[in-house]
Order: structure tokens, then C-alpha cells, then sequence
């Protein structure tokens, strides 16, 4: 059944903390609909949307909590495998339409002229970095990425309601999710094994990919680096016009967030606002502009005694490993500067799966702390933790060391830092809530 939003004024959201479907919510609030909505928790995510005048449940996703006059629920994927009992319950239920997430990005795409940014890491980055140039040079685009962006008030948003038919879009792989969008022009950042408790391998994540790159149509355009492997595997039948970002690769570009792997990024952004006529020139100068997003790079203050601190999403061993290049970049080894990394691994399956690439990825850290792994939608077999992690860390780089909870390692980092100072670093890491140790540190 077709869902036409302008006739729909209630609207419901479960999971509504989530960075995806608050953005989404943001978007209903923003078309002058009444908004409600449920999470598990609390957080930063939430307490802005309640800002906007949203009313949330906190502490469970129910059923009971839905408003009686709500006409659309829609909801974050993960309900559909972790809490079957209330998603059987809304596919039973006939006084409102539901959709899911990906289905309301869809549905939102569906009469727009979509950028859409997949990849197993580097999507948010160039999400913004494609809202960045094309808001530069007046395109005026609707956007919706998976972080938080400082719009033109200087506040953090993850939604940018724009005025043109262009729709900015983050689209994660995650359960094919992304194959609800439909892109007029797709970005392909890179595609590695990732989110191995749904794919099966390298071999399924790639059809999956090739199954998106399909959808765009003749006249559309695939921004990506045909010369990588699994990508070659994914283009081969398209009929949509090719882009190689690496024709728009410059080394010298100066922008305000290090590394190369955000050069890569920048690339590929500045090829598909070419894609729509954007001059390269133009392209580089507003994407030097960009000022990154929330929890990628994130400054989050100095210590008394000097120290920085930072956060960084970063949760997969190449995101480590080139998220700790960049910062080298900035403070490198010669200059003695010290890095304490504070990891939290998301997730049972990636963290055992891609234990060796992990256990690698450290090499530009002085030290690692590791909390327990943050489990998310998961439960824990026994076949995996933070001592098995820190034990194949320490066989290459002997820096490591777990703790059982955020108590036990704030207590031995609070004496670290009696003897740090201001060429020290602490970087808190990861997509659960390692960035928690930060706060607690600065107040």
C-alpha cells in the first residue's frame, strides 16, 4: 500500500534514538506533524529531539505506549530479529500504517534526485562532505547522513530539510537495507567484510552491493574505484555511467580533518557533486570547509594538566588503523607524542571474526585500554571477549589491557593521568559508549 505523507499528521517512532530513524523524525517534525516516539535509553540523539518538543517513552519499546491517534509507525530494523514479539504486533495491527526505516528513506527518495552513500566505512564522512559542497554552491539539498553535522544555526543535526529535489542519503548495507533507496547517483566508498552476523562472507556482502548498484538507472551515475577488487565484482553489468574518484584525488588538498583516508573521502564527494555540475574547483574549496561530524575525530576538550582528549566512532580495524594514521599525521611519534586509545569492540561476531585485523590495527596507539564489548543486538556465546582481544594485541604491539567494566578502567586511567601531560593524547574509540570514559575524565 502506498503511504502518502502530506495526508498523515500523527506519527510514532520506535527506536527513535537511533541516528537514522531520529533523523527521519526530525524530517516529520520539520513538516509540522505531531511526533512521538520510544527508545531503550537515553542519550545525547534523544535529548535534542526532545528539545524539538517530541515526547519519547524512555526505558523499553512497548506496543502500549503508542498514542491512540497515531496513523504511521515507523521503525528501527533491529525490532524485526530482537524483539519479535512487538514487531508481530504491528504487522498485526490495522489502525496505523508501519514502515521501517529504510522503507521511509524509500519512500522519501522516491521523488527526489538521490545521492546515495554506501561503503563499509567512510559513508558519513562523505555524506557530509557532499552536503557541504552542494549546500556551498546553493543546491540547496534535503539531507540525511548518520551523524550529527553543524547546520547554519551552528547547532548538530543528523537532518537538513532543503528547498531543491536533491536528497543527500547515508545508506548502510546493514540487513540490505539500503536497497529501499533509490539513487540517481551512488557512491561507493569501499566494501570490506563487515556486519558478518547477517552476510555470510565477502562473497554476499558483494552481491548485495551489485544488487544497489543495479538500481540506478541508465543516466545515473556510480562514483567509486573501479580498480578495487570486490568493487569490479559489483559494476560489472551496470549500465549507469562510471565515475573513478580517483581522478579527483588530491594529495595536497588542505582539510580541516587529517588523513588520507578523508582525502579519499573528500574525493569521491567532490566526483559526485561534479556528477551534478559543480565545478572541481569549487568542489575543493567548500569541502576544505567541512568541519567534520560528531564522534568522527571529535575534539572533545584539554585536561588541567594539558592532555587532549578526542572521540571517534571508529569500530573496524581499517577505520582504527586509518583513524590512528591521521592523528599521527597531527602528532606524530618524533614529536613525542603519546596516544591512549580507549577501545570498546562492537559487537561479538565482528570482534571474532576479524580478530587478527583487529589485534593489528593498533600499532600508532602507545597504549589501549579495552572495555568490555559492547554487545548491541547480540548475545554473548563465550567465545570472545576483551582479555582474548587483549591478548592478541599485545602478541604485536605488547601495548594492551582490558578492564572488566567502565569503573575499573576510569580508576587506573585517573592514575595514568597523574603522570601525563601536554604531549599526551586519550582518544576514546568505538560505536557503543567508550566515549562515556571522555566525559567522565572532563568533568
Amino acid at each position: 500500500m502506498e503511504l502518502d505523507l502530506n495526508k498523515i499528521k500523527n506519527v510514532h517512532f520506535i527506536g527513535i534514538g537511533g541516528i537514522g530513524v531520529s533523523a527521519v523524525a526530525r524530517m516529520m517534525k520539520e513538516m509540522g506533524k505531531n511526533v512521538t516516539g520510544q527508545d531503550m535509553q537515553e542519550g545525547e540523539i534523544v535529548k535534542e529531539l526532545q528539545n524539538l518538543g517530541i515526547s519519547i517513552d524512555i526505558g523499553h519499546q512497548s506496543f502500549e505506549v503508542i498514542p491512540e491517534d497515531t496513523e504511521l509507525v515507523v521503525y528501527t530494523v533491529a525490532i524485526e530479529t530482537y524483539d519479535k514479539e512487538l514487531f508481530d504486533k504491528l504487522k498485526n495491527e490495522k489502525k496505523f500504517a508501519i514502515r521501517s526505516y529504510p522503507e521511509m528513506l524509500g519512500i522519501i527518495s522516491s521523488n527526489k534526485y538521490t545521492i546515495a552513500v554506501c561503503g563499509t566505512h567512510g559513508k558519513t564522512t562523505t555524506t557530509g562532505m557532499i552536503a557541504e559542497i552542494l549546500r556551498g554552491a546553493n543546491y540547496d539539498p534535503t539531507v540525511i547522513v548518520g551523524s550529527l553535522l553543524k547546520d547554519s544555526s551552528s547547532s548538530r543535526t543528523n537532518f537538513i530539510k532543503g528547498k531543491s529535489d536533491y536528497f543527500v542519503v547515508e545508506a548502510c548495507e546493514y540487513r540490505r537495507s539500503f536497497l529501499k533507496i533509490n539513487p540517481n547517483i551512488l557512491v561507493i566508498t569501499n566494501i570490506d567484510e563487515d556486519h558478518l552476523d547477517y552476510y555470510k562472507d565477502i562473497e554476499d556482502i558483494k552481491n548485495a552491493f551489485h544488487e544497489m548498484a543495479m538500481k540506478v538507472p541508465d543516466d545515473g551515475f556510480i562514483v567509486c574505484n573501479p580498480g578495487d577488487k570486490n568493487i569490479a565484482d559489483v559494476i560489472r553489468d551496470v549500465k549507469a555511467k562510471i565515475i573513478n574518484w580517483h581522478e579527483y584525488y588530491n594529495s595536497e588538498l588542505k582539510l580541516k580533518i587529517p588523513g588520507i583516508h578523508n582525502k579519499k573521502d573528500a574525493a569521491a564527494a567532490i566526483s559526485a557533486a561534479v556528477s551534478v555540475g559543480v565545478s572541481r574547483d569549487n568542489g575543493e574549496a567548500y569541502v576544505c570547509g567541512f568541519p567534520g561530524t560528531w564522534r568522527r575525530f571529535e575534539f572533545k576538550g584539554q585536561l588541567p594538566n594539558g592532555v587532549l582528549v578526542y572521540d571517534d566512532y571508529a569500530h573496524h580495524p581499517l577505520e582504527i588503523t586509518s583513524t590512528l594514521q591521521g592523528f599521527r599525521e597531527l602528532y606524530p611519534k618524533v614529536d613525542s607524542w603519546n596516544i591512549t586509545v580507549v577501545f570498546q569492540p562492537h559487537l561479538f561476531s565482528r570482534t571474532k571474526l576479524l580478530l587478527n585485523d583487529f589485534a593489528k590495527s593498533f600499532k600508532d596507539a602507545d597504549q589501549v585500554m579495552l572495555l568490555p564489548i559492547y554487545y548491541a543486538r547480540e548475545v554473548d556465546e563465550g567465545t570472545v571477549s576483551s582479555e582474548i582481544l587483549e591478548f592478541e594485541i599485545n602478541k604485536y604491539t605488547d601495548n594492551s589491557e582490558s578492564f572488566k567494566d567502565f569503573s575499573s578502567l576510569n580508576k587506573n586511567l585517573l592514575i595514568r593521568l597523574e603522570k601525563m601531560g601536554d604531549k599526551d593524547i586519550i582518544i576514546t574509540m568505538g560505536a557503543g559508549e567508550a566515549f562515556k570514559v571522555g566525559d567522565f575524565i572532563l568533568k
